[in-house]
């Protein structure tokens, strides 16, 4: 599908353009659903400028920083999140890049989670160069996680400190070490239409497994404090219009599906998403994981209908 046929099907009504998503949804991907779980395993005390962000030194938000957390916490965040129902579990951490102490913790919770607890693993910890992936992916890591945040003509105008080369390069080298990669963005940053489908075009491009769509949460403290928030409308014809582009790429709902859609976040799984994060965000409260199961019911439900 070309540029004019994707901004003319922007013109479409949202239910036709629902429509059109869950029928590519169920012939491309079917009725898999992805649970994932995240842990924040290093808070705050970033020295990068995103203005979505709660962790940046620079934004009086208030969030509670600590260093990386142990390797026996991170195997019982794991433990826990398989309990919870997550197929898999990810280890974050604030900051552009990791030290090389850190990474060896980091790959070393990775060995064992995966050899003791028996969930798939992935990592997000910034900018990383092959060989550091690598190790990763021979402790047991699955899938690396980076998100390009916004369109290239977008990016300056979220963050300054890093460039949207720095992020393709990661994802690359994390396709050469043989990973799957995960990565997505940020919807509702003022950002256009037409940035949103440059983000989907070239995340195709790349051919990433996963792309997890965030709908921001204005954060007091940093510049987007006093932004409105994104319509529920505008937020599922993109999860639509993303099901369109990536076809066969699991794309996942995340933060800001409960203060946004509220009462009708199923209709996101009705518009092309089958997956989604349970049990919280990294500085941000989820739902509670009974409301997360009865939504995953409901989206069983809706599919078989």
């Amino acid at each position: 599908m070309n540029r004019h046929e994707l901004t003319l099907l922007c013109r479409l009504p949202l239910l036709d353009l629902i429509s059109m998503a869950n029928k590519v949804r169920q012939d491309s991907i079917g009725s898999n659903l992805e649970l994932c779980s995240i842990m924040n395993a290093k808070s705050g005390l970033c020295s990068q400028d995103c203005k979505f962000c709660a962790q940046a030194i620079r934004h009086l938000t208030g969030i509670t920083a600590y260093p990386l957390k142990k390797k026996e916490e991170m195997i019982e965040s794991a433990r826990r999140a398989k309990e919870i129902g997550a197929g898999r579990f990810d280890i974050v951490t604030s900051g552009d890049r990791i030290s090389k102490e850190e990474l060896n913790v980091i790959a070393d919770a990775v060995w064992e989670i995966t050899n003791k607890i028996g969930i798939k693993m992935c990592a997000s910890l910034g900018k990383m160069n092959e060989d550091e992936l690598v190790l990763l992916k021979k402790a047991g890591l699955s899938r690396y996680h980076h998100n390009l945040e916004t369109s290239p003509n977008y990016f300056t105008k979220i963050v300054t400190t890093h460039t949207f080369h720095d992020r393709i390069n990661t994802i690359r080298a994390a396709k050469k070490a043989g990973l799957e990669v995960c990565s997505g963005g940020i919807i509702g940053m003022g950002e256009t239409l037409d940035d949103r489908i440059d983000l989907a075009l070239i995340l195709k491009d790349l051919d990433v497994d996963s792309v997890p769509i965030n709908i921001l949460v204005p954060i007091k403290g940093t510049p987007f404090e006093t932004l409105n928030p994104l319509s529920g409308n505008e937020a599922i014809r993109t999860i639509a219009l993303f099901r369109i582009i990536l076809k066969d790429k699991t794309i996942k709902v995340a933060a800001g599906r409960e203060s946004v859609l509220k009462d009708f976040q199923a209709l996101a799984f009705m518009a092309g998403a089958n997956g989604m994060l349970i049990g919280g965000y990294l500085t941000i409260k989820g739902q509670d994981i009974d409301e997360d199961w009865r939504l995953v019911a409901e989206v069983k439900r809706l599919w078989q209908t």
